[in-house]
């Protein structure tokens, strides 16, 4: 009866350690990628260079300034720090899911002394001291607890992706910020010497009109025409302004407090960038990774909702000592006590059995998310190369506009000077010179722009294989 004894002992001890060993041999279905044949090149233009994207991009433009500003940017934006608050919170929950995996352990102990009297009676005193040692561990045979724990490692790898796209997006605005202000600077140059020309203009209109070869009418528009010039400087010093404070939120600064150093629109360097390959674009942009980070997430959802429906196993052992004295255990009573159990839902109603049905359509709601962030990526490239082709002819074309412009001014002015053209030829030409000269300011501006624009949706120099081997921001 004994030896009985002892064979059914090991082979429970057996029964343990291999339910211990399967239970770290489960796994999850691969994730499911949506599938997407991708072109072979880009439709649109791209620059023909050999340069590779690389992390210090806004460099390219040639400005210290803008590298002074990022910089600043980066080191206390309050959006970057929040986003990396954000990586933080996710690795420390992946931590907590981690031990999960790791049988855990509980020491109590505890010392009282009791005095009882009833009222015919003499009193007693009781005292006991007590110390025990606990240890529990479920054993993932199903693989459920290693399914939280690869959720929450895509749930890390989400807000690091987040974190990088969150830095890409800070560098581009704190640069379209930047581009604007100068841009604003130039407008309201180009208006304020078209207003001395109008007011030069008005000069030459009441000397003709004091000496008679000029009408009350045409002293009376070149003043309009002055007044509008004068007009049209208050709605671009208060854009000025106004673009100042939103790049002093960017810096994390107050936007009262933001002075810069005198900087030229025609100093910035419009840089060449490489579009490389549309294949390259999934592993060169963390909305993508943190997209296909959600699938991940959701597999691993899926096994832990599935794994729900299967029994739980669960290991307890817990050792003890107990004397009847005080803060004392001296001659304790020793007890040791095994216990393992297994629970197994019946009946809930079907309550389980939706939740895996949840999860299984929430992945394939996030196959198809993830099909159509694929396509917009491929699409904002194009649109982008596009933009950046375009900006390009039409400054070209603009700059000779803008030189026309200016030689017709001259000899509109000279021509009426010697009263062989009438006002309104002048008038005409200081028109199309603001305009022209206001437009190519403007789509200087658009170059930057869509020049930004480009670097963002590539990914700005990130890379997949770089995010994976970096630690926390």
């Amino acid at each position: 009866m004994q030896k009985d004894k002892q064979i059914t002992g090991r082979q429970l001890l057996s029964g343990l350690v291999l339910i211990i060993l399967l239970s770290g041999c489960s796994s999850m279905d691969s994730v499911q990628r949506p599938q997407i044949d991708l072109p072979d090149r880009w439709a649109e233009t791209a620059a023909d260079t050999n340069d590779e994207l690389a992390d210090g991009w806004w460099q390219q433009f040639n400005s210290l300034i803008l590298e002074q500003l990022v910089a600043e940017a980066l080191a206390v934006s309050p959006d970057l720090a929040a986003a990396s608050e954000k990586v933080i919170q996710a690795e420390l929950q992946l931590r907590q899911n981690n031990a999960s995996l790791f049988p855990s352990l509980n020491l109590s102990g505890s010392t009282s002394s009791r005095r009882s009297k009833p009222a015919h009676g003499s009193a007693s005193t009781s005292e006991s001291t007590n110390l025990s040692l606990g240890a529990s561990y479920e054993v993932d045979l199903w693989g459920r607890i290693k399914a939280n724990v690869s959720a929450a490692e895509a749930a890390a790898s989400i807000a690091r992706y987040d974190y990088a796209a969150a830095r890409l997006s800070l560098v581009a605005a704190v640069a379209e910020a930047w581009f604007q202000s100068l841009t604003l600077k130039q407008r309201l140059q180009i208006a304020e010497e078209n207003l001395v020309i109008a007011e030069r203009v008005l000069r030459i209109v009441e000397a003709r009109y004091r000496n008679g070869a000029a009408t009350a009418l045409d002293v009376s528009r070149q003043q309009v025409a002055v007044l509008n010039q004068r007009s049209a400087l208050l709605p671009i010093q208060a854009q000025a302004r106004q673009t100042l404070r939103a790049l002093a939120i960017l810096l994390g600064r107050t936007p009262q407090d933001l002075n810069f150093a005198e900087a030229s629109l025609a100093q910035l360097h419009i840089p060449t960038v490489a579009a490389g390959l549309p294949a390259e674009i999934l592993l060169r942009r963390p909305d993508l990774a943190r997209a296909e980070a959600q699938l991940q997430a959701a597999d691993a959802n899926v096994a832990a909702a599935r794994a729900e429906l299967l029994p739980a196993i669960s290991l307890s052992a817990t050792a003890g000592a107990a004397t009847a004295e005080l803060l004392s255990l001296s001659n304790p009573v020793s007890s040791i006590g095994l216990t393992a159990s297994l629970v197994q839902t019946l009946f809930d109603s079907g309550r389980r059995r939706a939740q895996v049905e949840i999860t299984e359509s929430r992945r394939r709601e996030l196959v198809e998310n993830y099909r159509k962030v694929i396509l917009t990526a491929l699409k904002e490239v194009e649109d982008s190369l596009g933009n950046t082709s375009r900006n390009q002819q039409q400054e070209l074309m603009q700059r000779e506009i803008t030189a026309q412009a200016k030689r017709t001014l001259q000899l509109a002015e000279l021509r009426y000077h010697e009263g062989a053209d009438e006002l309104l030829s002048v008038l005409d030409a200081q028109r199309s010179l603001f305009q022209a000269q206001d437009s190519l300011v403007q789509l200087r501006l658009a170059r930057l722009s869509s020049t930004l624009e480009l670097y963002k949706v590539l990914g700005g120099g990130w890379s997949l294989h770089t995010q994976q081997g970096t630690a926390t921001p």
